[in-house]
């Protein structure tokens, strides 16, 4: 990215918008600051320490350094010429090529005028920010032409042809329903590739559609010839648009329609339009100092200045969140610095790359629910002379003492956990006499993360992530208790993260990068009701999600539908799309290269009877037939016998295969219906003749060369041989192998659909063939000490990526599907969308947001309308913010009361590991109900049905005996509690009643 900014202001903002530009790749920033460091930045400035309050140097030239090290290969530097903030000091700057100047602290309106204009008058985009305690806001001019090449930040729409057909003058194009909508508005703009009896259109023409359903559109002036077997895929071509700015002296004095936040908060942009001029205009008049923390008089002031600007009254309402915002405007917060540093972060980008559409005039966040509804006494919110000033201006000493002591749990230390353990050592989490933060993440750190994860450097690469991020914002705040772990956290970790680790936390955050550990993670937190900040990101778009315990509902409890899957036959022998060949070379891998492997260690570590005691029926044949081939016909001895498999592999795959597949299914085969056989997502597939020089031309890969070499090294891995790359080898032990001929035969059956193919796979092959393999297998004893070694399929392994990509393009060129480079084939192989420091700083800053109304609002009791989740995406520009949804209810009678649980609500019961007997007789006289069935997992404790004497047994035994007289395990030390499941009636009317859990507390 080419491009200068100039950023003015190095308080908590400032940093936050260099520390994205930075990591994001910006050619170049300026810095300019000359303001000393006070107690206040520290709220919101991870660079500055309390050293650097009262020292000579400046923000800028105090932060710069730091800044520096985060990208090698981006200019940071501090202008030290400027001394002070005037028009005669700042406006010579423009003049020195910059592409975008950003302001992040206030400035006089006329100044912020003047620098407007010279932005104007040299072709820089203006972006002007500040954040006065839980308020923030951002103003852009880029303008009067400013041309935006990708507005949305999509990736094109693609879709494949099922028919093209004249209608009139027009082209009418129909996209095969199977694939999706086609996804384009009237007036885009395609291309077409791999057409196929489409005569009359071309490869290599832009063509601008008209839309008239979900799966057409069409060509306008344009002719085709009808064709019965048509086949093509469409791809849109993004196209530039010119967006048009107004000055920040004209939006001043009408704003426009304003980009909204809150839904909920239809009158606040206005409102706070008016509440940020008066603002300035009370901080210019006050020499240059915002109004005092708790000052009534001072807050009233700019509440009288904001009434005059406002167009209409004020309600009571309106006017406290002016008095709030008065009152805490000297606070430079973490979280709200985080927010709009990842907002004006990415307006930034957007300046200097011309991507994305930008942010067109004022934008207003806050997150006033947060404050209490009077102010507070002076006395609260006074400053400390301590780093956490910031916060005690907004919300008082007594929350300070409580975040103080949190003791939180985060899981992950990727990029969302990098940024939320900076705005936690900002904000003082765990960092008073009784706090504590504990981090846990088994990931090692790549190269790749330092363009994300901002607490890492090249010096931490191969270490592991949660020991450094801990390490590093210890450096932030050393009074952070932080305790770094390398365990997942999952069922087989309970005996680490148990009940006696749970009953001391505060609350769980969620940095985690798949579903299946979010949930495990959220039913934790339901059993020990636990407050739960979740989060994601997905390239420009984030979400946040915050579980409060009985308000809202729990993370797992609404979830999107699962993902469509490959239909087998597709991945099989009918693929059109690259992500069917690259999940079939991806299956391809797997099986040849680690589920092979297993299966031979599998068979050569146990006694022989028992191996084959475990193998499945309908299997069993197709195991021995892997293990014998592995073993014994295609065992290597050298390299070159790796290198002679992977040639003789190659045939089997892309030629072989592909010739006894159109035996079966000729290219003119037509189905009952009389339509053919090979049309509409069915590709017409073509054999491969090998040719070690070839090179395709869509990725440009030579991915004839690439699979032998990759295939021959995995292969060679997988047996413990030493393996080689060089060309020249490859290309002279290629000479000497013979290629078997290969006849198509007419007894091989090839399904034609899923429904076909699981017939197949359900047939019983009998058992003579598997008889014959098992007594020809070498025996364990032979083979005694041999062992292979699996191979598990890493993305991130270059060697593998090499292999899978040059597999899938291979039958890509088989069904003349566009080919992918290893870059592009890993993004999809992984389902990767990179993480980017803007919207994972974004999110991180609304989820700190929330944590301060889960530690509590002074004196103010919240209901869940003041709790928010988030939406956001940066590319459009859009955010929306709503309350959660609350807990499902089950209604149930108990003691003639009727009650509402939710799957927040058990049963509780702390009386110690008494008795059975016990046990149920304390249920009985508690909730007034007869237990007919007790059950502790699949295991039942006790039924009415059940054997007397047995019954009589066991109600004199202790509920932990009982149960692990059933399930034969001993309870592991660190568990405090037992989950029963419990069917009961009401004593009096002998109905059934509805019950949550019992959490039995026996230690």
């Amino acid at each position: 990215m080419a491009s200068k900014a100039l950023l003015i202001g190095c308080s908590g903002l400032g940093v936050e918008v260099a520390k994205n530009c930075i990591l994001a790749g910006l050619h170049s920033l300026v810095l300019v600051d000359p303001l000393p460091a006070n107690t206040y930045d520290l709220g919101g400035n991870f660079y500055l320490t309390e050293a650097d309050v009262g020292s000579k140097k400046s923000r800028g030239e105090l932060c710069c350094p730091k800044l520096t090290e985060l990208n090698p290969y981006v200019s940071v530097s501090v202008d030290t010429s400027v001394s002070a903030l005037t028009a005669d000091q700042l406006l010579p700057l423009l003049d020195t090529g910059i592409s975008c100047l950003v302001i992040t602290i206030p400035l006089e309106k006329e100044l912020l005028i003047q620098l407007n204009n010279k932005c104007r008058e040299v072709g820089a985009c203006f972006i002007y920010s500040t954040t006065p305690g839980v308020f923030g806001q951002v103003f852009c001019d880029f303008g009067s032409a400013f041309v935006c090449a990708d507005k949305d930040g999509n990736p094109p729409a693609t879709s494949q042809i099922e028919s093209v057909f004249q209608e009139g003058d027009n082209v009418t194009v129909k996209v095969l329903e199977d694939q999706g909508r086609h996804g384009l508005e009237t007036g885009d703009v395609i291309t077409f590739a791999r057409l196929k009896g489409c005569k009359g259109l071309s490869i290599d023409t832009n063509y601008k559609v008209h839309v008239t359903g979900p799966f057409t559109f069409e060509l306008q002036g344009e002719k085709v010839e009808d064709s019965p077997n048509q086949q093509g895929y469409i791809t849109q071509v993004k196209q530039p648009v010119t967006m048009s700015f107004e000055t920040y002296e004209k939006r001043l004095q009408d704003p426009g329609e304003m980009m909204m936040s809150d839904f909920a908060k239809f009158d606040r942009p206005a409102l706070l339009h008016s509440a940020f001029q008066a603002l300035e205009e009370f901080r210019v008049a006050n020499g240059g100092v915002y109004p005092t923390p708790g000052d009534a008089a001072q807050a009233n002031k700019v509440l009288e200045l904001t009434k005059a600007k406002s167009s209409e009254e004020l309600s009571k309402a309106q006017e406290r969140v002016v008095l709030q915002m008065a009152s805490g405007s000297k606070a430079v917060l973490s979280p709200m610095c985080a927010a709009l540093g990842g907002i004006v972060g990415q307006e930034v980008l957007k300046a200097c790359s011309g991507k994305f559409a930008p942010i067109n005039g004022f934008f207003f966040l806050d997150a006033d629910e947060a404050l209490p509804d009077e102010l507070l006494p002076p006395d609260e919110v006074a400053p400390q002379n301590s780093r956490y000033d910031s916060q005690i201006a907004c919300f008082g000493k007594e929350l300070q003492t409580k975040i103080l002591d949190l003791n939180y749990f985060i899981i992950g230390a990727g990029a969302i956990g990098c940024e939320m353990l900076k705005n936690w050592a900002l904000m003082g989490v765990g960092c008073g006499p009784m706090g504590q933060v504990h981090v846990t993440d088994m990931d090692r750190i790549e190269k790749s993360n330092l363009s994300r994860q901002f607490l890492f450097r090249n010096k931490d690469i191969d270490e592991f992530k949660s020991t450094t991020a801990a390490k590093a914002v210890q450096a932030m705040n050393p009074d952070m208790k932080i305790t770094p772990y390398q365990e997942k956290v999952a069922q087989d970790t309970e005996h680490l993260f148990g009940d006696d680790f749970y009953d001391k936390l505060s609350g769980v955050c969620t940095a985690l990068d798949n579903v299946e550990a979010r949930l495990y993670v959220d039913q934790r937190c339901v059993f020990y009701r636990l407050p739960m900040l979740e989060s994601g990101t997905l390239g420009t778009k984030g979400n946040t999600q915050v579980v409060v315990p009985h308000l809202t509902e729990n993370y797992g409890a609404t979830r999107d539908p699962p993902e469509k899957s490959i239909p087998v036959c597709t991945l099989k022998n009918f693929p059109n799309q690259i992500q069917h060949t690259l999940q079939w070379a991806r299956d391809w891998f797997e099986g040849e290269f680690k589920q092979s492997a297993e299966e031979v260690n599998s068979y050569l570590g146990q006694p022989a009877e028992q191996y084959l005691a475990s193998l499945q029926p309908n299997t069993k044949t197709e195991t021995l037939r892997t293990i014998r081939k592995t073993l014994v016909d295609e065992r290597p001895v050298t390299f070159e016998d790796c290198v002679v498999w992977a040639r003789l592999t190659f045939e089997t795959l892309f030629n072989n295969q592909i010739r006894q597949l159109l035996h079966n299914f000729p290219p003119d085969q037509v189905t009952s219906s009389g339509t053919k056989f090979w049309s509409g997502s069915k590709r017409c597939p073509k054999p491969l003749t090998f040719d070690i020089n070839n090179k395709c031309e869509d990725a440009e890969m030579f991915n004839h060369l690439d699979f032998l070499v990759a295939a021959a090294n995995l292969r060679a891995t997988m047996y413990g041989i030493k393996g080689r790359t060089d060309k020249e080898y490859f290309v002279e032990t290629l000479k000497d192998v013979i290629v078997p001929d290969f006849t198509p035969s007419d007894g091989v059956k090839i399904a034609a659909n899923d429904e076909e193919e699981k017939a197949n796979n359900d047939m019983d092959t009998g058992d003579v063939e598997a008889d014959n393999l098992w007594n020809s297998l070498p025996t364990q004893s032979d083979l005694a000490g041999f062992k292979l070694n699996p191979i598990e399929f890493d993305k991130d392994i270059d060697d593998h990526m090499l292999f899978v990509t040059a597999c899938s393009n291979l039958r890509a060129s088989n069904y003349q599907i566009p080919t992918e480079d290893t870059h592009r084939s890993r993004a999809i192989a992984g389902r990767i969308i990179p993480a980017i420091a803007t919207t994972t700083a974004l999110v991180t800053g609304l989820v700190c947001f929330e944590l301060y109304k889960i530690v509590g609002t002074p004196r103010k009791e919240l209901t869940i309308e003041a709790y928010k989740n988030a939406f956001c995406n940066l590319a459009i520009p859009f955010m929306t913010l709503s309350e959660p949804t609350p807990p499902a209810k089950t209604k149930a009678m108990l003691k003639g009361k009727e009650w509402n649980w939710t799957a927040w609500d058990s049963l509780d019961m702390n009386i110690g590991d008494v008795t059975l007997g016990k046990f149920m007789e304390y249920f009985e006289s508690e909730y007034n109900l007869e237990i007919s069935m007790l059950s502790h997992g699949v295991s039942i404790l006790y039924s009415y049905f059940a054997n007397k004497q047995k019954v009589a047994e066991r109600k004199a035994m202790k509920m932990t005996e009982v149960i692990t007289s059933i399930t034969k395990k001993e309870f592991p030390p660190n568990q405090l509690f037992i989950i029963l499941e419990v069917i009961a009636n009401d004593k009096d009317t002998d109905e059934e009643v509805e019950l949550p859990y019992v959490k039995f507390r026996f230690r």
